[in-house]
């Protein structure tokens, strides 16, 4: 048998709170083996996004999320790869890493932040253009300077 609680158990002295008034929301604490092959459900269903929207770009959607964690891995693995073996390979890995890395961060921001159609439109040409000419200006940077590993190494020694 499944134990379950109410939230109003929960709160002391009787108060419930208005949101939590609903005998729906009540949650199984645990769930023996004969009861989870039961055709019913025991707890409510909540959704967070609407049913229309829950399959459309799925897989991309994990695709990039799984780039993004790999792309992080690969930015921590190349810290100390920067410091021992600092040379051109490094630093151009480093600027289009970091570069791409800053590109789909600000990117999220601008999908939490940025509503309406030409707003978005604008702001992602922006953060193009942004991304576009940060790589060029490392890429400059490693071509006509000392590189971003040496230009750290300087920077970490005065």
């Amino acid at each position: 048998m499944a134990a379950l609680v109410r939230i109003s158990s929960v709160c002391h002295r009787g108060v419930s709170p208005l949101l939590f008034r609903s005998s729906s929301l009540i949650r199984p604490l645990a769930v023996q083996k004969k009861d989870r092959d039961c055709p019913y459900s025991i707890s409510a269903k909540i959704h967070a996004t609407p049913s229309n929207y829950a399959g459309s770009g799925s897989k991309a959607a994990s695709l990039h999320w799984t780039g993004e964690r790999i792309l992080s891995i690969v930015l921590l693995g190349l810290a100390p790869v920067a410091y021992y073996y600092p040379g051109p390979a490094v630093d151009y890995t480093l600027a289009a890493a970091l570069t791409l890395h800053g590109h789909w961060g600000l990117g999220q921001v601008l999908t939490d932040y940025v509503h309406g159609d030409f707003k978005i439109k604008m702001a992602n040409a922006g953060l193009f253009l942004l991304s576009t000419v940060t790589f060029a200006g490392l890429c400059y940077f490693n071509y006509h300077d000392v590189g971003i590993c040496k230009a750290v190494a300087l920077l970490w020694s005065k």
